[in-house]
């Protein structure tokens, strides 16, 4: 299992403390593969691109009109937080859902 996230993302720590043992990419030092922002992008769409963070409040419109994988593969942490992928499979965000699909409590 991998979990793409910010070290310093509260959530993402949660998310990390409860899986235990799961590889962490730090999405701001490492990116996100190409492939993989694809396939969560097919999956999830626009939900993907995190509108309420700071990133996107600092961009302008001009670049916020960009196709939205050509943003998160320029900035990153607009990716909305945190996406794991277990098989082949993705979660994104930390919510119950996502607890359940993945057998936390």
């Amino acid at each position: 299992m991998r979990l793409y996230g910010l070290k310093n993302c509260d959530t993402c720590r949660k998310a990390l403390k409860s899986l235990g043992g799961v590889d962490f990419v730090d999405v701001r030092a490492d990116g996100v593969p190409e492939i993989v922002l694809s396939q969560a992008f097919t999956q999830f769409g626009e939900a993907l691109l995190n509108t309420r963070s700071t990133t996107w409040r600092g961009l302008s419109e001009d670049e916020r009109a960009r196709a939205p994988l050509e943003l998160l593969h320029d900035h990153p942490t607009l990716m909305k937080r945190p996406l794991i992928e277990r098989d082949g499979q993705f979660f994104l965000g930390w919510t119950a859902a996502t607890k359940a699909a993945l057998g936390v409590d």
